[in-house]
């Protein structure tokens, strides 16, 4: 069974509640039966938030921990989808990509370059046209541009462009 981190979050969050409620319950019960002073109630209801909050405090850690890895395993499969829509048709536009992940452009791109920066991905990109191509890295070592043949300018860690025609062409190591 695959417990995640926002399911555990939920339920210390629910145990010191409940906790607390029954804490309190005693001490209203103790109190209105004459069998607890005012100080001891305060001193049982201190004592009882030294169970309560650690309970309450790592179930909200736990909770929003979780909802940030879920967000990254989210961008993951997006990245994932991406290589392969590209690994399996060669060439994808950057409408289809958009399209099929749910995301806006600038996102799109963030992913692209996210994989390049990880040596997941070596192709190039047409900016001007939004279309990714997936290329054998042996393929693109060379200083011409795949789209027109025009000398291609370093722009960055695995990255090269071309400033005829604006492709980036992406060499994972």
């Amino acid at each position: 069974m695959n417990v995640n981190s926002t399911t555990v979050g939920v339920i210390l969050i629910a145990v010191g509640a409940v906790l607390g409620l029954v804490i309190l319950g005693f001490m209203a019960a103790g109190i209105i039966q004459s069998e607890l002073t005012p100080g001891g109630a305060v001193l049982g209801f201190g004592l009882g938030l030294i169970v309560v909050l650690p309970l309450i405090g790592g179930g909200v850690y736990l909770v929003v921990r979780g909802r940030q890895e879920a967000a990254q395993l989210a961008d993951i499969r997006k990245e994932r989808r991406i290589l392969e829509m590209v690994s399996t048709q060669g060439k994808v536009s950057l409408s289809e990509l958009i399209l099929e992940l749910g995301a806006d452009r600038e996102k799109v791109k963030a992913w692209i370059y996210d994989l390049v920066g990880k040596g997941l991905f070596s192709g190039y990109i047409n900016w001007k046209e939004g279309v990714l191509y997936s290329r054998d890295a042996s393929l693109l070592k060379t200083n011409k541009c795949p789209n027109c043949g025009g000398e291609i300018e370093l722009a960055g860690k695995g990255v090269s462009r071309c400033p005829c025609c604006g492709t980036e062409i992406f060499l994972s190591e």
